[in-house]
C-alpha cells in the first residue's frame, strides 16, 4: 500500500462565496482524515478609501460598524463551517484584514502548516484580467502545497 503525506494543519481559506463553502468539504475531509488541525481564514479586503470614510463617520457610528461586522462574520462562520464540524475535529478560526493572498501567506508561513485549500470562482478573460486570483497568487508564491478547488459549478 502507497504511503501518502499527512496533513497535520490544513489550511482552509474563505470568502464566505458557495465556491469556498464547496472547497471547505476538502479541506474538512482532509483534516479529518488525517486528525489534523483544520485553519477557517476569512481575510476582509483592505479598502483603500476606509481612512476617508472613517473622517466622515462618528466614533460611536464606527464601532457600531465594527460590531455589527464581527457579529455576522461570527454567524458566517458558525452557520456555513462550525455546525458542520464533529467534535472529534480540532479547528481554529481566524479573521484577518489586508491583501488576502499576503494574508494567507503570511499565516500559513507563521503556523507552518502542511496544505492550504482555497476555492477559485473561475473567472475567464477580462474579468480574470482585471480581477486577478487570488488562489492563482497564493499558489505561485506558496512554498507549501496549495489544493485549489474549482467552482462547484465548473467541477
Amino acid at each position: 500500500m502507497r504511503e501518502y503525506p499527512k496533513y497535520k494543519k490544513v489550511l482552509f481559506c474563505t470568502d464566505f462565496s458557495e465556491n469556498a463553502d464547496y472547497a471547505f468539504e476538502f479541506a474538512y475531509g482532509i483534516a479529518k482524515r488525517d486528525e489534523g488541525l483544520l485553519y477557517i481564514l476569512h481575510v476582509i479586503p483592505y479598502n483603500p478609501n476606509q481612512a476617508y470614510a472613517e473622517s466622515f463617520i462618528t466614533t460611536e457610528d464606527l464601532e457600531k460598524i465594527q460590531k455589527s461586522i464581527q457579529e455576522d462574520l461570527v454567524n458566517k462562520y458558525r452557520e456555513r463551517y462550525e455546525e458542520k464540524i464533529e467534535n472529534e475535529i480540532k479547528f481554529e478560526i481566524i479573521t484577518r484584514g489586508g491583501r488576502e493572498d499576503e494574508e494567507i501567506l503570511e499565516f500559513a508561513e507563521k503556523e507552518k502548516v502542511d496544505l492550504i485549500v482555497t476555492g477559485t470562482h473561475g473567472r475567464t478573460g477580462i474579468e480574470h484580467v482585471f480581477f486577478g486570483s487570488v488562489a492563482e497568487r497564493v499558489s505561485r508564491h506558496s512554498r507549501f502545497p496549495v489544493f485549489v478547488i474549482p467552482s462547484k459549478k465548473r467541477a
